[in-house]
């Protein structure tokens, strides 16, 4: 078993997000998960994600605050303390904090699958 604890992740940067900090929790270079990483994420009132399209499916699950979670067909969803959604790969997202609070968020990502 390896353990992480919050004190001891490590930053790292997500590309196309603003007015947000990144902890890495499992995975990549924290611990040797080798089917998924986990991230923490700290959305700052205003901060965000711009709208993106990866190629990988992701689980969001909203621990405190609350984050609005626009989709590319324009449909939107506002989640909560412990509400959760799945993007499927492919899907194009948005991510925005429009409260005056932080917004904490758990991201679950599968690792991309190598080529042989």
């Amino acid at each position: 078993m390896e353990v992480v604890r919050l004190s001891d992740a490590k930053t790292y940067i997500a590309p196309k997000h603003y007015d947000m900090r990144s902890l890495r929790l499992q995975g990549l270079e924290a611990s040797g998960a080798d089917f998924a990483w986990t991230g923490l994420s700290y959305f700052l009132p205003g901060g965000g994600a711009e709208m993106d399209a990866g190629p990988l499916g992701k689980i969001y699950v909203v621990l405190e605050g609350e984050v609005t979670i626009e989709l590319g067909s324009g449909e939107t969803h506002v989640l909560g303390r412990l509400d959760s959604c799945f993007i499927p790969g492919g899907e194009a997202r948005a991510v925005r904090n429009d409260g005056n609070t932080v917004a904490t968020m758990l991201v679950v990502m599968p690792y991309p699958e190598k080529s042989s």
